[in-house]
């Protein structure tokens, strides 16, 4: 009986800690860690994020980006951070893809991350040069077909997600395509721009301005609906591809171990940030729609985004890294 007794104190303390803890939260700086360029969607996204947290928390909210390794880099220092919620990971979709296309990571991220957030979801942008050799899908797909393996397309890297984007277009198409890699989106979006490569399934964010200054054309967009930055670009999936559907998205993660109660907590303030008008407003000129998820909720369509690009990558017989 003393024994039990015991174990009961001992777990009703803890519960008391974790509950106070979460209470307290935060009581000093939390960090942000975007593991890619600064610029890119997610560090936009956790940029306007992080200025709410700290007007709400009364704390500073410090955004850090630490690129490199198709963001494993970044990753891997939020895994080995403390567990108490004052290091943060905002990522992109290519947290999902990492686990498609590398043979190994430094981390697991199912086990070694709980799935805190999304922050919203946009689609790509299938752009091409204006006035080019492509002005319409069906022209891509027919030259596509008539040349399997010859039509270059570019990618901001090997196993990014707009390299997984875009072979998710060749897949449902049921073309064979040349994949040109770029350090990043601006020298895929220069070379798409000069007609070097047929198109870049690019973040909307990324070509909005070379968009208005009309350089680049839009083909089409990768979401079943239009998207309300471009309302004028049809989907894919109006144009011979039905059912076309992909999505880059973003969202937040913390250290396994990390306390429920403080995962709850900061999960409820970022859906209260994606409410207000001012972020909304902010995000829709992104192309960002917000998309609200339960932790549970996002660590399902996680999952689910980790088996579509696992799918991807095996469908385009691309070798791990």
């Amino acid at each position: 009986m003393n024994t039990f007794i015991k174990r009961a104190t001992l777990i009703a303390v803890a519960l008391t800690a974790t509950w106070a803890a979460a209470q307290d939260y935060p009581s000093k700086p939390v960090r942000l860690i975007v593991p890619l360029t600064a610029g890119s969607g997610a560090d936009i996204a956790g940029r306007i994020i992080a200025r709410h947290l700290s007007e709400v928390w009364k704390q500073p909210v410090i955004v850090e980006n630490r690129p490199g390794a198709g963001g494993q880099i970044g990753t891997q220092a939020v895994v080995k951070a403390e567990a108490d919620g004052y290091t943060l990971l905002v990522q992109s979709a290519s947290h999902a893809a990492n686990s498609a296309i590398y043979k190994t990571l430094p981390y697991d991220p199912l086990k070694d991350l709980v799935d805190v957030s999304i922050l919203g979801i946009t689609p790509y942008v299938m752009v091409t040069a204006k006035g080019g050799e492509y002005p319409t899908v069906k022209s891509l797909i027919d030259a596509a077909k008539a040349k399997p393996g010859g039509i270059p397309f570019a990618s901001a890297g090997v196993g990014s997600s707009t390299h997984l984007a875009a072979e998710y277009f060749a897949q449902v198409a049921g073309v064979k395509m040349l994949h040109v890699p770029y350090k990043g989106s601006p020298e895929a979006i220069q070379d798409s721009m000069a007609g070097r490569t047929a198109f870049y399934m690019a973040p909307i964010n990324t070509v909005v301005g070379q968009m208005k200054e009309g350089k680049l054309a839009a083909l089409g967009v990768s979401t079943r609906k239009r998207a309300d930055v471009m309302p004028e670009v049809p989907p894919l999936a109006e144009q011979g591809l039905p059912g076309f559907d992909i999505t880059l998205w973003f969202g937040v993660w913390a250290p396994t171990g990390t306390p429920g109660t403080v995962v709850n907590k900061i999960n409820a303030q970022v859906e209260a940030i994606l409410q207000k008008p001012e972020v909304r407003e902010q995000f829709a000129k992104l192309g960002i729609a917000p998309s609200p998820m339960k932790p549970e909720e996002f660590a399902r369509f996680v999952r689910e985004q980790i088996g579509i690009y696992q799918k991807i990558v095996k469908q385009a017989d691309i070798q791990p890294l």
